[in-house]
């Protein structure tokens, strides 16, 4: 038998896997030291750049997906989340402006049912 040795390396399915593996990385470490959910809000003309103390945050992605306090939840535990707090709590709606708007009514609903006083929806400054 004859012991030839490789006189050539194959490298490139390695690079191919390496390129993946960093790709997956570069994701999701944007994702997790940037902590909040990509949402591109509308602009207006009198926007509010006052801050508050406390408001509870409602974040409507432009997929539909729907985010109390920064953890993702459905339209049921939404409305588990509401009847905990107070109707004097401060709501706010942060929308993408992407989003289809029966998406935003089905939160405005909720926040009515419960008789919520202070809503307010987020939107960029022009």
């Amino acid at each position: 038998m004859d012991n030839k040795e490789f006189e050539n390396i194959n490298v490139i399915p390695l690079v191919d896997i390496m390129l993946v593996l960093l790709t997956i990385v570069l994701t999701t470490a944007t994702f997790i030291v940037k902590g909040e959910i990509p949402v591109e809000m509308p602009r207006a003309e009198s926007a509010n750049t006052g801050k508050v103390e406390k408001a509870f945050v409602i974040t409507i992605t432009r997929e539909g997906n729907i985010f109390f306090e920064g953890k993702e939840i459905n339209i049921r535990n939404l409305e588990q989340q509401l009847k905990e707090l107070t109707t004097d709590s401060l709501i706010q709606i942060k929308a993408d402006k992407a989003s289809r708007v029966e998406y935003l009514i089905s939160v405005l609903d909720l926040l009515n049912k419960y008789r919520f006083r202070n809503v307010s929806i987020l939107v960029r400054k022009e």
